[in-house]
């Protein structure tokens, strides 16, 4: 079985492939520091089980976790942690590995013996709970592409379109323009991002914080964004929504 440690304590990573080494059938593949960073390795080296922490800089195990819901077959996560009082009740039904720091190597063994592969409705629940267990909003989202999971900073989203079932992400990477489906509709997006998006069409969600100004051609009109050669259109229902918007800027 392949494990990757992910904490931003390099003696807590030291201490946790140790503990692992000794355990016959279990081999240490990689070790982040961040759960971006962890995503990434995930990607390169499909471990079946992920040691993290709750608590790190750049992106927390619980936003981590949230990003592996996109996977096919994601891994098992065990968290282990310093603080006993953070969102316990909301991942102890749902077969999510807990243990406190400093980690028991016996323990440890049981946890890894019995981790198995979470399934999306288990990862789907585990989601809900860090919903339930802190207002923020994500500073990512995931998303499934042939290089495995992305993790699209919400910064750098330009606007997202709709299209029957699926929601189209529009956003700067290397400084181009670049775009990936989702699963999440517009609305979900909408209610969670209020505060940095505008839908300007019933299709069409744009970043405020790139929202420059409205183009005219013909007798459609188009968002203005830093960045993107031609926005979303605009519809006559939300123009009114929009010129208030611009004036107050």
């Amino acid at each position: 079985m392949k494990v990757l440690i992910v904490d931003d304590e390099p003696l807590a990573r030291q201490r946790l492939a140790r503990l692992v080494a000794e355990d016959a059938g279990y081999q240490v593949v990689a070790e982040a520091d961040n759960g971006q960073q962890a995503i990434t390795l995930v990607n390169e080296h499909h471990p079946d089980i992920l040691l993290m922490d709750i608590r790190m800089p750049v992106m927390d195990g619980l936003a981590a976790a949230r990003a592996l819901m996109a996977m096919d077959e994601p891994p098992a996560v065990i968290f282990c942690t310093a603080y006993n009082d953070y969102a316990l009740e909301a991942f102890d039904a749902n077969a999510v590995g807990y243990l406190l720091k400093p980690v028991n190597r016996d323990k440890l063994s049981q946890a890894l013996a019995q981790a198995q592969k979470l399934n999306k409705l288990q990862l789907a629940s585990l989601a809900e709970g860090d919903k339930q267990g802190t207002s923020e909003q994500r500073h990512y989202i995931s998303a499934k592409s042939s290089r495995g999971i992305e993790l699209v900073p919400v910064a750098d989203i330009r606007y997202f379109l709709a299209d029957q079932k699926y929601v189209t992400i529009m956003y700067q990477r290397e400084g181009l323009l670049a775009e990936i489906l989702i699963d999440d509709t517009l609305k979900e997006l909408e209610d969670e991002f209020d505060q940095q998006f505008i839908r300007l069409h019933r299709n069409a969600l744009v970043a405020i914080r790139h929202l420059t100004g409205v183009d005219r051609r013909g007798s459609n009109f188009y968002a203005r964004l830093a960045g993107v050669e031609q926005g979303p259109q605009v519809s006559r229902r939300h123009m009114p929504e929009l010129r208030k918007f611009l004036n107050s800027l």
